[in-house]
């Protein structure tokens, strides 16, 4: 049977993401992502919960990140859970738990521009060209 590692997140990007460019020259991007949710609880007073989620972008698509993503921006997030384990300075068996995004679409925020949808690979998913479609 087939299995599913599907992530949708909407949320505020915690600070301005950290771009690497590998030995290939791959880039890669990481920030954090605040996603809230409130709730009243048993006493009737309301309750706000926030969850941070480490997202990873690689490529092109970190590369638009480095450029226009900032700190305070809602963003729009599709990817999959990835969790890797690593040994602590301690020899600890240690686990982190991130996001790999594959494609992310800046919905406001800092200079609240118009919705940008980006595809993996950094090119936006719609075009301002028009095609040769007659509708």
């Amino acid at each position: 049977m087939a299995s599913v590692n599907k992530v949708i997140l909407v949320g505020n990007v915690g600070k301005d993401p950290e771009v690497r460019h590998l030995e290939s020259n791959v880039a890669v991007a990481r920030f954090p992502l605040a996603t809230s949710e409130s709730f009243k609880d048993k006493s009737g007073a309301r309750q706000e919960k926030t969850e941070w989620h480490n997202i990873v972008v690689w490529r092109g698509l970190a590369e638009v990140c480095e450029k226009y993503v900032k700190k305070g921006m809602q963003v729009f997030i599709e990817g999959k859970i990835r969790t890797n384990q690593y040994q602590d300075k301690d020899g600890n068996t240690r686990y982190s738990t991130e996001i790999v995004a594959d494609s992310l679409t800046m919905l406001g925020g800092k200079g609240d521009q118009a919705p940008q949808p980006v595809a993996a690979g950094g090119y936006a998913a719609k075009s301002d060209e028009p095609d040769d479609l007659p509708f």
